[in-house]
């Protein structure tokens, strides 16, 4: 019997693409696994009104983890237009099935690291003002990014219920919304527990602690989220205080000040952390510095499941044409080998990676070359075989 059981989610569009790539790599580098099939995304979803069937759920808990390609998600307007007919008519929500399985699954983690390997014709470079000689500025950054809670809780409404509106004027500020007709408001909450953000800011500083990193940033906005910025601000400075010891800085930094910082001095930050929402959007920036979403893989982890999956979306109208970068897959693949504790195939994968871009011979559209999604991924098998 096979060591481990991986579930198998291509999901949609390229997402399927580059999890053949990952099957061709795995296979290559003889990975002792057997590999579940599993529905999950928009297909399932237009056809069953689910994108993620129960009997995906049942499949996951036999496993030892996932393996994620990619998901079209759509807004709500647009989901129900897509419904097969006789589903348009039975009242259904779509939630992203993703979103869905890290609070099912509690994988309270997000981890997304953005590493610039030589060569890369689209790593930074800074401004020509900044960095007039034009070499490459080396980039090593994770975040961390809280996975359960925030923006991304699901807890909406529209319009807003008169039950709801009654419990929230016990702050006076919210009684002049009323004015407007309940019937024209939307309502997103951002629900966060010191649970959750102490949590998410122990893992970060234990990563920098593990891997000799130096330095901890807290992204977030408590100047304007007074509550909900306010407590992740104090449970990080607590927790900053433990971690002293070990010589790491614990600095703070609004979201939209990070975007200019990291935009101006990239390679002074190492590890970020942050609620969904923030860590959400500094990780599309961190992957836009080491050369795009083509190049950044995360991982999905709670205590003792973990799903894995590239940052990128879906992209529907290369779905099929095997164009697209495998590397944010195969880079993925990786940070699964870290977790199940295979360290030497995670690091005879990276360092096959980082060769391919290096020697610049086997590059896809996005790199300025002409091969496929499986051609990158056979190079990089041979290497890392």
């Amino acid at each position: 019997m096979p060591k481990y059981q991986i579930a198998w989610m291509p999901g949609d569009g390229i997402g399927k693409d580059v999890m053949d790539a990952a099957r061709l790599v795995l296979d290559a580098m003889k990975f002792d696994a057997e590999y579940i099939p599993c529905d999950i995304g928009w297909e399932f979803w237009c056809n069953e009104g689910n994108a993620l069937p129960d009997r995906t759920v049942k499949a996951l808990q036999g496993t030892t983890c996932g393996l994620f390609g990619a998901i079209t998600s759509k807004p709500q307007d647009d989901a129900k237009l897509e419904l097969a007919p006789g589903l348009k008519d039975k009242n259904l929500v779509y939630f992203s099935p993703i979103v869905k399985l890290r609070q099912m699954f509690n994988l309270h983690t997000n981890m997304r690291p953005c590493k610039s390997y030589p060569g890369n014709p689209l790593n930074y470079r800074g401004t020509a003002l900044a960095n007039p000689s034009g070499a490459e500025i080396p980039i090593d950054q994770v975040v961390f990014r809280e996975n359960t809670e925030g923006m991304y809780g699901g807890i909406e409404f529209h319009p807003l219920p008169e039950s709801v509106y009654t419990a929230l004027c016990a702050n006076p500020k919210m009684k002049p919304w009323k004015d407007k007709g309940l019937e024209n408001i939307a309502l997103s909450t951002r629900i966060v527990s010191i649970q959750g953000c102490t949590n998410i800011c122990r893992q970060a500083f234990e990563f920098a602690k593990k891997t000799g990193r130096k330095r901890v940033t807290l992204v977030e906005k408590p100047n304007v989220l007074r509550e909900t910025g306010g407590l992740m601000t104090r449970i990080f400075r607590k927790l900053a205080d433990e971690y002293k010891a070990d010589g790491i800085w614990a600095d703070e930094a609004n979201i939209d000040a990070i975007c200019m910082w990291m935009f101006k001095n990239p390679q002074d930050y190492s590890v970020l952390v942050a609620e969904n929402m923030f860590g959400d959007i500094v990780s599309d920036l961190c992957a836009g510095l080491v050369g795009g979403l083509g190049f950044a893989p995360s991982a999905n982890m709670g205590d003792k499941y973990a799903v894995f999956e590239p940052t990128h979306g879906s992209a529907p109208k290369y779905a099929g044409q095997y164009k697209v970068n495998p590397i944010a897959m195969l880079l993925t693949v990786r940070m699964m080998f870290d977790w199940l504790g295979e360290t030497q195939q995670s690091q005879q994968l990276e360092s096959a990676i980082a060769r391919v871009i290096k020697e610049g011979k086997v590059r896809t559209y996005d790199m300025g070359g002409k091969a496929s999604t499986l051609d990158v991924a056979k190079e990089i098998a041979k290497y890392a075989a």
